[in-house]
């Protein structure tokens, strides 16, 4: 369902390890909002609710809401370092359209409510 490069896997350990709790997971999901109606979400969870799916990713265990799990299959993540910093970069095949700060998007089946960027 979802794909985490190494360096993602590598840098989201790293900030796991600074939160210094081992029973955290990994939510990526989809939330209303944005400039074209979707955004991504990421961050730690230490709870799984029964609807959600479960994965095993590199030694990371992710989870995914039952919504957003159909907007983001095939999802892959990356993280990228350069001169300025770094951040998290993520390609979505069932984007349809997305801004220009790349957090925000919608599919072909859910458009969301776009805001102003």
């Amino acid at each position: 369902m979802i794909t985490l490069t190494d360096a993602a896997v590598g840098h989201i350990r790293e900030m796991m390890e600074a939160e210094e709790d081992h029973t955290l997971m990994l939510r990526v999901g989809v939330k209303g909002g944005g400039c074209s109606g979707l955004s991504y979400g990421m961050g730690f969870d230490n709870e799984q609710a029964p609807e959600d799916t479960k994965l095993e990713i590199n030694g990371l265990s992710v989870i995914v809401d039952k919504e957003s799990a159909p907007m983001i299959k095939g999802l892959v993540i990356d993280y990228k370092q350069n001169m300025m910093g770094g951040g998290f970069t993520i390609d979505n095949p069932n984007a349809i359209a997305s801004c220009g700060c790349g957090t925000s998007f919608k599919t072909a089946t859910n458009t969301g409510t776009p805001e102003e960027c």
